[in-house]
């Protein structure tokens, strides 16, 4: 994993949030996606399986129910890959600030979650660009549930139904997302997350947010000093 494990020497910068579903990361992202617009930086936002070169085919699977754990974790490499190479690395060769709504943490969290080796995983993303910084918002499975409730049921595999936890759709969710949280946890140590606390309000969340990327902004000049 040496890439992934070192400094990336591009011109941009790359700031990513992570968490379970319904931990409110979108939102934030999204939020400083706008202050960034507002203060004239040269920004963009991707998001997790959004390659429209492999979208369709993971859309068609997970219709059918067709992926097995491996499986599903090697077409989302295949979509990151995609991403990665077309859209992240030439942002930031010409200098963007890149707002990753999920990278890699994503597939080491839910694809060690569905019992696919460790390793594994993180050898399969080796040829990832370590980020500059990453957002972890911690929230319990139970809240998150509870979020997601509120407009909608838990997805197939979002609740980890592949998996045969429980047959009922609520509990499998709570038991699969409590999985991912615990991978997210160690990587908190293991890759230096930031942990944000995913119940305080919305203005709370985002100015810790800006707070810490206008550090690493004026680090990297894109913010002069005053």
């Amino acid at each position: 994993m040496a890439r992934f494990l070192r400094d990336h020497n591009l011109k941009g910068v790359l700031i990513c949030a992570e968490g379970i579903d319904g931990s409110g990361k979108s939102t934030q992202i999204d939020l400083l996606y706008s202050w960034l617009k507002e203060m004239k930086q040269d920004v963009i936002l991707t998001q997790w399986n959004s390659s429209d070169l492999i979208s369709e085919t993971t859309k068609k699977a997970k219709k059918k129910n067709l992926l097995s754990p491996r499986t599903f974790s090697l077409l989302h490499a295949v979509d990151f890959a995609d991403r990665l190479e077309k859209t992240i690395i030439p942002a930031m060769k010409a200098g963007f600030i890149v707002l990753a709504d999920r990278y890699v943490y994503t597939a080491f969290a839910r694809d060690v979650a569905r019992m696919v080796d460790h390793k594994w995983v993180r050898n399969m993303y080796s040829f990832a660009i370590k980020p500059d910084m990453v957002f972890y918002f911690d929230v319990t499975s139970k809240i998150s549930l509870d979020r997601i409730c509120q407009n909608r049921q838990p997805k197939f595999y979002e609740a980890g139904m592949d998996l045969k936890l429980s047959n009922n759709p609520y509990k499998s969710y709570v038991i699969f997302q409590n999985r991912v949280n615990e991978e997210y946890k160690k990587m908190v140590d293991e890759y230096g997350l930031i942990r944000i606390d995913a119940t305080d309000n919305i203005h709370q969340k985002q100015m810790l947010m800006r707070e810490q990327v206008m550090k690493i902004l004026k680090q990297r000049g894109f913010i002069k000093n005053a």
